[in-house]
């Protein structure tokens, strides 16, 4: 092989193996917000499930307007979901529930940041509304 020849040869070989870091990257990437999205997604998939037990009378095993029952136990986690750790990330009641409002919280699987922890999130529910407050991305 001629010297062009061997040049073109290791110039092409650099040229992958930067395409392959950078094809990695941009995996890692998108899947620190694919994971950041299903939290977000899961966590207000409970915060409904919480409204729907808040306006659910008691005589059928809801909060009749309350969500006291909602406590951070795993009996209490149980009356939204029966599975609490799933592929996206570990999802928990962070404060009991009083008369007007309980709050969850979403830990994912990846830290979307590199901060050293995952991505983090709470959301407050009241009877009539959600607010998610990002911790850690």
């Amino acid at each position: 092989m001629g010297s062009t020849q061997m040049f073109m040869l290791v110039l092409v070989l650099i040229l992958v193996g930067l395409a392959v870091v950078m094809a990695g990257r941009v995996f890692d990437e998108k899947a620190a917000e694919a994971n950041f999205d299903q939290v977000s997604s899961f966590l207000t998939e409970l915060g409904i499930r919480a409204q729907k037990y808040y306006r659910t009378p008691e005589w059928l095993d809801g909060g009749g307007h309350s969500f006291t029952g909602l406590t951070t136990t795993a009996e209490g986690m149980s009356l939204l979901t029966n599975i609490p750790v799933n592929d996206h990330g570990t999802f928990s009641i962070l404060v009991a529930g009083s008369a007007s409002q309980v709050i969850l919280q979403g830990i994912g699987t990846v830290d979307a940041d590199g901060d050293g922890s995952n991505c983090t999130m709470n959301l407050v529910v009241t009877k009539n509304d959600m607010v998610i407050t990002i911790i850690s991305r």
